[in-house]
């Protein structure tokens, strides 16, 4: 709850006048308690989830044919009851497991030191805070990831999630319920180092649960951020992981590539990525040959 009711007392603490953006939020939350204001994130990622990958889904299913030149695996062609077997699943675990977890994770906020109040963070350091996040996840993901490749953590949790060899965006949050648990660790570890804002705390879930969709999504579409972030996996390289499974050891990152890299888990899909770059190479030869041979019959 902020210490103050009107934007006149809130301009005269600050000292000068609110943007439109905290003029808004002193409207929303000048009376709400500092504990309610943390509960939104539920609905916001659930609303994210529900719709993101709504787009794709319906291409996938409504017209295989044009969506199968940017399909990773178009050969896999899953019908709508694994699209909302996956959804209503994942939703499930997530109201069930994560939502509570969230609502009594207010004291948790305090101690990271997660502001509620005025000024509003400016867009700088939002980006700023967003970059030490993903950062952060990503290299505390990573190990997890592997640690969930362990014959017995595969075995009894990890296996839930690699039931989609050909992932669709739905699959990024299906899984068992003490995965979602583990992996909430890497999440909350950026904000809990570089304490936020709750408004910045909103935008990095989401942010974090988009890049999941998108390298779930078993889509390599023009547009994918991989082409405009230096080192972003996307979804090709998530893709690899999946078509391999289980005995999958290339590519745990979830966001970027150098731990893969650095750590020489990448090895296996650069072999995959090389063989297929011959075989075009390849078969870009044969066309030309048979081209030149069908020009001297003529």
């Amino acid at each position: 709850m902020l210490p103050y009711a009107t934007a006149g007392e809130a301009e005269a603490a600050l000292g000068r006048a609110l943007t439109w953006a905290e003029a808004a939020w002193l409207r929303y939350s000048a009376a709400v308690p500092d504990r309610y204001l943390h509960w939104p994130n539920i609905a916001i990622t659930l609303v994210v989830y529900t719709l993101a990958p709504l787009p794709l889904a319906i291409l996938d299913l409504a017209a295989p044919r044009a969506a199968a030149p940017y399909k990773l695996q178009p050969k896999v062609q899953h019908p709508p009851s694994a699209f909302l077997r996956c959804y209503l699943d994942a939703v499930k675990v997530s109201l069930l497991i994560i939502g509570p977890y969230q609502l009594i994770s207010y004291p948790a906020a305090k101690i990271m030191d997660i502001r509620t109040g005025l000024p509003l963070p400016s867009m700088g350091e939002i980006l700023a805070q967003l970059t030490v996040y993903f950062l952060v996840e990503d290299y505390l993901n990573y190990w997890l990831h592997r640690l969930l490749h362990t014959k017995w953590c595969y075995e009894k949790i990890h296996h839930v999630h690699h039931e989609f060899t050909a992932p669709m965006a739905y699959a990024a949050w299906y899984g068992h319920w003490a995965e979602m648990l583990i992996l909430a660790v890497p999440s909350l570890a950026g904000p809990a180092m570089v304490p936020c804002h709750v408004t910045t705390l909103w935008i990095w879930f989401v942010a974090r649960l988009v890049e999941s969709l998108n390298i779930h999504s078993g889509f390599k579409l023009p547009f994918n951020l991989e082409n405009y972030i230096p080192f972003y996996g996307g979804a090709e390289h998530h893709d690899y992981h999946h078509y391999i499974g289980g005995q999958s050891h290339s590519n745990f990152a979830p966001v970027f590539t150098h731990c893969d890299y650095i750590y020489g888990t990448d090895k296996g899909y650069r072999y995959h990525k090389a063989t297929l770059a011959k075989l075009k190479e390849l078969a870009g030869n044969n066309v030309q040959k048979e081209d030149l041979s069908s020009g001297k019959k003529d």
